[in-house]
């Protein structure tokens, strides 16, 4: 993988009011917040996500000016959720994570919690999803008193389909249980699949428009580095 600018492919006047609102610090988000894959960046023309990877340095995720994929996950009642359909009604934030059993996962998603207001003032929602099955996601929300959506990609058809997903080799997996961590178990699924952890801000028109994926699950994105991109992006 390459870092690439996380706001190529934004509009120049939301580049600049980024720049505006960041000053300096925009300039070390710039270097490190966007991690694509090989192919250029400079168009989206005939780019394609990949498909699942041998590990989170080769993922091929979509590109910041690309129509989101259909997709359908599931809601921690264990009922179907039209995600296109929701993003049509106002601008989202669509944050992947690898489950509620990850610490940085955990972290990350109580620290949310502090831009949900001022993101909801601007219109935008947020949306939480991970490979953890649905009543998986009910002990997630319970343990942060979460005000925002939890879905399940336990069959990974959107990590996939966005070409965040990549295999957990055999070795990790042991590593992983003797910390007590089961994939399968948290899954209820065989496919060993996890998101590189992304942040993506969507609009209505289903076109991403701000792009932070990190293939080191110790690296999120900041809340200021968010809500700088929603405001320039609004």
């Amino acid at each position: 993988m390459k870092v690439v600018e996380c706001y190529r492919g934004v509009q120049s006047s939301a580049y600049q009011a980024v720049r505006k609102v960041m000053g300096l610090k925009v300039v070390a988000a710039m270097s490190c917040a966007l991690l694509l894959g090989a192919a250029s960046v400079v168009s989206a023309d005939g780019y394609k996500a990949g498909a699942p990877a041998q590990n989170a340095d080769e993922i091929r995720p979509i590109l910041i000016g690309q129509e989101m994929p259909k997709i359908t996950l599931t809601t921690p009642e264990g009922k179907p959720f039209d995600l296109n359909k929701a993003m049509a009604q106002k601008p989202t934030l669509l944050v992947f994570y690898r489950g509620g059993w990850c610490p940085y996962c955990n972290l990350h998603l109580a620290a949310l919690r502090k831009v949900e207001k001022p993101l909801k003032e601007l219109g935008f929602q947020i949306i939480a999803v991970s490979p953890d099955k649905p009543e998986e996601l009910t002990k997630t929300d319970e343990k942060h008193s979460l005000g925002y959506t939890l879905l399940s990609d336990s069959h990974a058809t959107a990590i996939k389909a966005l070409g965040l997903a990549f295999e957990v080799d055999a070795v990790t997996r042991v590593k992983y249980k003797t910390y007590g961590i089961d994939l399968e178990k948290s899954s209820g699924q065989d496919h060993h699949l996890l998101p590189a952890p992304a942040a993506l801000l969507v609009n209505k028109d289903g076109l991403v428009t701000f792009s932070f994926i990190s293939p080191n699950y110790k690296v999120r994105v900041d809340n200021e580095l968010i809500m700088a991109a929603a405001k320039a992006l609004k």
